[in-house]
C-alpha cells in the first residue's frame, strides 16, 4: 500500500493526557491502574471487586456550551482527548490544505454512549416510564453517538464512520482510512477511538468470567483474567508528500481477519491473529525480520495470551521484542487500537520499548519474543496487534520514513 504521513497523534489514558504523561509513565514502569471505585447506577450496591484504568477529571469536565446536545462521559471523554499533542492544529493544517468535506472522521468504539443509556433507564419517568428530558437524545444511544460527536466537535464534513468490532474496533480505524483515501473518497482523516467505563462492561465481562480481582498480569503464568480501563485517543493521517522529513511517522501495513470461531474465544491455533499480522506485513512490503517492537493484545485472560504467544511465535524471529501494555492502562476495549498504537509509534519516535506491567513469572508457553523488561533499541518498524470477540483481528505496522 501506499504509505500514509501521521501528522500528529495522541493519547488519554489512566496514565494522564497526552503523550507525554503515556511515555513518562512507561519509562518509570508505573501503572494507571486502581481498585475499583467506579460504582453502579443502583443505590447502596457495591462497585466490582476488581481493579481499573479509570481517567482522572472525566466527571469534572462538562462538554463547552456549543456541544452541549452531546453531554455524556463517553463524549466528554473524546473531547479531552481531541485535545493534547497539537491535534487541533493538524485538524485544521488539513482542513486548510484539503477543505473541511475532504477530511473523513473514523472513529472505534465498543460500547459508546451506552453509559448515558443506562443512566435514562435507571431514571425512566412518569406512567409510561419514559427516558428523563435530559437524556431523550436519540442519538446519543447509538454507537454512531462517538462518530457524530466528533465530526460535530472538529467541524469536519468528510465521510464519518464509528466502527464497533469490539476490542479491534480503533485498529481498523486505520485501515478504512488508508482504504477510502487510496478511494479517492477524502485526502486526509482524523482516526480515533473512545469507550469509557460503565455498568455494562464492567460486570458485561465479568459475566464471561474474564475480570481478575487483582491487577492484570498479561503473559504470566498465573495471569488469570483482565483489567478494564478507559481511554482516548487520535491520529490524523493524509497522503504521504513527496519530501516527507526523515524519521516522520507513516502508516505502512494493515491486516484484517475474521476467524469466526467463537462468539468471545479466539480460533486454538491462532488462525486469525496469524492472518492478520501475515497481511499487514505483506501490505507493507518487509518481512517479519525487520520489526522491531510489536506490541501484544495481550488481554491476561488465559486463553488470549496463550494463543496470541503461540502465533506471534510462529512468525516472528527470537529477537523480536513484544509485549502487552495493559499492565498500564487497563484493557480499554474500543480504545484499545489507538492507545496501543500510540505506544508503539512513541517506541518508534524515541527507541522505548515498554515490558510487561506486574508480570514476573513467563509463562512456559511463550516465546522468547515475549518481554516482560523495558528496553532500548532503535528501530525502523512497530506493530500493533488488536483482536475483538468474534475473532475480528486487526494487526498495524507503522514506520519512520
Amino acid at each position: 500500500m501506499p504509505p500514509l504521513a501521521i501528522r500528529a497523534y495522541t493519547a488519554t489514558t489512566a496514565l494522564g493526557r497526552g503523550l507525554d504523561a503515556q511515555a513518562r509513565a512507561l519509562r518509570e514502569r508505573r501503572s494507571g491502574l486502581r481498585r475499583n471505585d467506579f460504582a453502579p447506577l443502583a443505590p447502596g450496591e457495591a462497585p466490582l471487586d476488581c481493579w481499573i484504568g479509570r481517567v482522572e477529571g472525566v466527571e469534572q469536565a462538562p462538554l463547552p456550551a456549543h456541544l452541549a446536545s452531546w453531554e455524556c462521559r463517553n463524549n466528554r471523554l473524546a473531547w479531552l482527548s481531541l485535545q493534547p499533542d497539537g491535534l487541533p492544529e493538524a485538524i485544521a493544517a488539513a482542513v486548510a490544505r484539503h477543505g473541511a468535506e475532504r477530511v473523513a472522521v473514523i472513529v472505534g468504539t465498543s460500547t459508546s454512549s451506552i453509559g448515558a443509556t443506562e443512566e435514562a433507564y435507571a431514571r425512566l419517568e412518569g406512567e409510561d416510564r419514559h427516558f428523563p428530558a435530559d437524556l431523550s437524545r436519540p442519538l446519543l444511544h447509538t454507537p454512531h453517538s462517538l462518530g457524530a460527536f466528533v465530526a460535530a466537535a472538529t467541524g469536519l464534513s468528510g465521510p464519518c464512520v464509528t466502527v464497533a468490532t469490539a476490542c479491534s474496533s480503533s485498529a481498523k480505524v486505520f485501515a478504512q482510512a488508508a482504504r477510502l483515501i487510496q478511494a479517492g473518497l477524502a485526502d486526509a482523516a482524523l482516526v480515533g477511538g473512545v469507550d469509557t467505563l460503565c455498568g455494562s462492561v464492567l460486570f458485561g465481562f465479568n459475566s464471561l468470567q474474564l475480570v481478575s480481582s487483582e491487577p492484570c498480569l498479561p503473559f504470566d503464568a498465573h495471569r488469570v483474567g483482565l483489567s478494564l480501563g478507559e481511554a482516548g485517543g487520535f491520529a490524523v493521517l493524509e497522503r504521504c508528500d513527496a519530501d516527507e522529513a526523515p524519521g516522520s511517522l507513516q502508516l505502512h501495513g494493515y491486516g484484517e481477519s475474521s476467524d469466526a470461531h467463537h462468539m468471545s474465544s479466539p480460533h486454538p491455533e491462532g488462525l486469525g491473529a496469524r492472518l492478520a499480522m501475515i497481511d499487514a506485513l505483506a501490505r507493507a512490503g518487509i518481512g517479519a525480520e525487520r520489526v522491531g517492537y510489536l506490541n501484544l493484545h495481550g488481554t491476561a485472560t488465559p486463553a488470549n495470551d496463550q494463543i496470541e504467544a503461540f502465533a506471534v511465535a510462529s512468525l516472528f524471529p527470537p529477537t523480536l521484542h513484544a509485549s502487552s501494555t495493559k499492565g498500564w492502562t487497563g484493557h480499554t476495549l474500543g480504545a484499545a487500537g489507538i492507545v496501543e498504537s500510540a505506544i508503539a509509534l512513541l517506541a518508534l519516535q524515541h527507541g522505548h520499548l515498554p515490558g510487561i506491567l506486574n508480570s514476573r513469572v513467563p509463562d512456559p508457553a511463550n516465546g522468547p519474543q515475549i518481554r516482560f523488561d523495558n528496553a532500548e533499541a532503535t528501530i525502523d518498524y512497530a506493530m500493533n496487534n488488536s483482536f475483538g470477540f468474534g475473532g475480528n483481528n486487526c494487526s498495524l505496522v507503522f514506520a519512520r520514513a
